[in-house]
């Protein structure tokens, strides 16, 4: 890995002390919804993302969603952990994806839509993974804002950029500016920041699950193909959606399941346009 990017991970500011709060909450067996909006209800930014993110059509609640117990009651305390770490982290690390050709703004879209993707399909295959994978999904794009802060200091932005936008490898493009790829910068990230060992190994191999231990695979795997799916210069195209299916079927899974959770997602995209 390269040093400049070395040293970016270990000046990252900690965790604000509400995200240090929602996962001692969510960590707590006797702590339950009420807990968590608490916790949330005072920090302004993530009642925001969290009352945005509620109202999208991407999840589909179908009616407006008003205030933070609401949003946690129908989200279920995984997800909202998720949304509200999500959004701290891209804060905290001041994100510039200029080099991937998209806005901050998407990069978020995207991620909110990899966790949707895992969770809908995950629930099919296996409900108690699935909750395990959504966050894992939701974070495991994070080291891309790294490389494009690295890339962006090196002056190689433009050159980035052009490969990035056309490749159906945007790890094999990362690894060639920046000797390493999104998923092994996101999972330094993590371990900095003091999450469990699981979580950072799942996320570690995602863009080689090949190489990852027995007990990680799978979950590498699936992190893998829904990255696949929906990468952040094409989400959802046809030629990713092909990659996807065929990345699945590879490593063993039914690749109807995958397909009929990818169709919805495309029928909330066209109704949300």
């Amino acid at each position: 890995m390269k040093s400049s990017i070395i040293e970016s991970i270990k000046s990252l500011p900690p965790l604000s002390k509400t995200i240090i709060d929602i996962n001692r909450v969510y960590a707590d067996e006797e702590a339950g919804i009420g807990d968590l909006a608490k916790v949330i209800e005072g920090d302004p930014m993530i009642v925001a993302n969290l009352l945005k993110n509620a109202n999208s059509p991407l999840y589909g609640f179908g009616k407006e969603i008003r205030n933070v117990t609401q949003a946690v009651s129908l989200f279920g305390m995984s997800m909202t952990r998720s949304i509200a770490l999500g959004n701290s982290v891209r804060k905290l690390l001041n994100v510039d994806m200029q080099p991937y050709g998209i806005t901050s703004e998407k990069f978020a879209e995207v991620s909110a839509m990899q966790a949707t993707l895992i969770r809908k399909w995950y629930s099919k295959v296996d409900k108690q993974k699935a909750d395990k994978l959504y966050l894992a999904a939701f974070l495991q794009e994070t080291g891309k804002i790294l490389i494009a802060s690295d890339v962006i200091q090196e002056d190689e932005d433009v050159s980035f950029k052009s490969e990035a936008q056309h490749s159906n490898n945007l790890a094999q493009v990362e690894k060639s500016y920046v000797d390493v790829t999104s998923a092994e910068v996101t999972a330094e990230v993590f371990q900095h920041w003091g999450f469990d060992t699981e979580f950072v190994e799942m996320i570690h191999y995602a863009d080689n699950p090949s190489a990852a231990p027995d007990e990680m695979k799978e979950y590498s795997t699936a992190l893998n193909i829904v990255k696949t799916v929906l990468p952040v210069n094409a989400p959802l195209s046809e030629q990713a959606i092909n990659f996807g299916l065929r990345h699945a079927s590879d490593a063993g899974y039914d690749e109807n399941l995958l397909q009929e959770t990818i169709n919805d997602m495309l029928d909330a995209v066209k109704a949300s346009s």
